[in-house]
């Protein structure tokens, strides 16, 4: 089905993904594409509008990121965002300069003139602001809607060719209105506010019957709720052409295969062959302390894996996965000249002879729309709102070198704060909560006798997608009934410690 799109340039900003997420949010699906991505694809695009997105760079500097001017040129509406902002002023003929007194963080941002794209905006406003620069001068056939405490063009339009402009960010929630002008950009590109759990479903399983035709699929079943969701819609798409495998790689929670099996196999009577490579894979781990190698030797013994059934079951043409839009995101080059942080299981270190066509249904969705499809494809809620689990499972909660004892020392931690965050009613609220095992021994005492044992450290987040997130505030009661049972339960444990670290500057995972 076909749906309206807005198209988001990135020149770099940390925020860009937000952009994304808040216009999703509106109802409306927003994708991001690099800077150099050309005006031919973006006009096959077909999209509603565009919007440019902040950065960290100067316009004027060398190498800075640049737009081609024909953008502006292309009938639909645009709007700049802090350096998408001055980009668009640089490129029209305004004048661009460092700014006498740079912006960071809160400032006041008043209305001067309430145009569309601040139709009900209450104005003055606490704002969020990231930049050094300032528009001295706008572009010809530019009006000044706004301005800052410091900044006289603070949003400016050229109402003729729609083209908007905002110093501040309007994605970030510090800035108070910022839906507002979001919501209004979205009605002056005539957007249908359609794009919802059920619209996904029915488009994303269209497409896999389209490009899998008559072929048999293999998917990669975890037991997580991306690799469910994405084998509930290839069922939907071909029935039983769908085989779904589970690998126990040896690095996976508690108990896990038999939840697995009962929950797929025999209560919702998915085809699943179970395989359990846990010797192999920990073999290839012995030794390997970087997490980065980790996490390619999961991804590579992983595809092996997959290979040896598929030649076992006739060799299926496709591959179905549940990489998500963060893993895409974080893992390539997608932004632009924003930074790779980390490789993901699901979208690093596929081998390039790889012999499967690759079905991933869930790859334009953050978490929140992936559980909203769930509950469209018939999970249960307590299913559905699993917490996310790393593709590399234990292995990069494992730091250091990783062995069976110490993954079943961890494996034992991580199930008491799984169990313990349920029974004090937070589980939901949180986005992520789990234990880590750190290569680091201490000194303790036990009795009358002095030991020398593992540290767990817990991490425990809050967030709304992932992308960014801030260190739950647990109740000291709680943490001090986990640490009790971490260190009573487990032998070979006699530490616990609680990680305070937000995303940025830390990511969720210590590896």
């Amino acid at each position: 089905m076909d749906r309206d799109t807005i198209v988001i340039l990135d020149f770099g900003s940390q925020y860009t993904q937000l952009i994304a997420r808040r216009l999703r949010e509106l109802q409306v699906y927003s994708e991001i594409v690099p800077p150099t991505t050309t005006v031919a694809a973006l006009k096959a695009r077909a999209p509603r509008g565009i919007v440019l997105s902040g950065g960290p760079d100067s316009v004027y500097e060398k190498g800075a990121p640049r737009v081609d001017r024909r953008v502006f040129e292309l009938g639909v509406p645009v709007l700049g965002i802090c350096y998408g902002m001055q980009l668009m002023s640089h490129v029209l003929g305004g004048e661009v300069k460092r700014a006498g007194r740079r912006e960071y963080g809160h400032a006041f941002f008043e209305a001067r003139d309430h145009s569309p794209l601040l139709h009900e905006f209450a104005s003055p406003a606490h704002v969020w602001m990231s930049h050094g620069d300032s528009i001295e001068k706008p572009p010809p056939g530019f009006e000044v809607l706004g301005a800052s405490s410091t900044n006289p063009v603070a949003a400016m339009v050229d109402g003729r060719r729609r083209l908007f402009g905002i110093l501040f960010h309007p994605e970030v929630k510090h800035s108070q209105g910022g839906m507002t002008v979001l919501a209004n950009f979205l009605d002056i590109c005539g957007c249908r506010r359609d794009w919802n759990a059920a619209s996904f479903v029915e488009s994303a399983v269209d497409k896999i019957r389209a490009a899998v035709g008559e072929e048999r699929v293999l998917c990669a079943l975890s037991g997580g709720v991306d690799s469910a969701v994405a084998a509930l819609l290839v069922h939907r798409a071909i029935g039983d052409r769908l085989t779904c495998v589970f690998v126990d790689n040896g690095v996976l929670r508690k108990d896990e295969a038999a939840q697995v099996r009962k929950r797929f196999a025999e209560k919702l009577q998915l085809n699943v062959v179970f395989v359990d490579a846990s010797r192999r894979f920990l073999s290839k781990l012995k030794g390997v302390t970087d997490p980065e190698r980790k996490r390619k030797v999961i991804g590579r013994e992983f595809i092996e894996v997959f290979r040896k059934e598929a030649l076992r079951l006739g060799k299926p043409a496709f591959l179905a996965q549940g990489t998500l839009y963060p893993d895409v995101i974080e893992s390539t080059s997608v932004r632009g000249p924003s930074a790779v942080i980390k490789s993901h299981h699901n979208v690093g270190g596929l081998p390039k002879n790889l012999k499967f066509k690759l079905v991933e249904p869930l790859r334009e969705l953050f978490k929140d729309e992936v559980r909203a499809a769930g509950l469209t494809l018939g999970l249960d809620e307590e299913f559905v709102y699993r917490q996310p689990f790393p593709g590399p499972g234990l292995a990069v909660r494992c730091l250091g070198a990783v062995d069976r004892g110490r993954l079943d020392l961890l494996r034992e931690a991580d199930d008491i704060v799984a169990t313990e965050i349920k029974a004090a009613g937070l589980y939901r609220q949180i986005w992520q909560s789990f234990a880590v095992l750190l290569p680091v021994r201490s000194v303790g005492v036990m009795g009358d006798d002095r030991t020398y044992q593992y540290t767990i450290a817990i991490r425990a987040v809050e967030s709304a997608d992932g992308m960014t997130a801030d260190w739950a505030r647990l109740p000291h009661d709680l943490l001090a009934r986990i640490s009790s049972r971490i260190v009573n339960e487990i032998r070979g444990i006699n530490r616990v410690v609680y990680d305070i670290s937000s995303k940025p500057p830390s990511t969720i995972e210590w590896e």
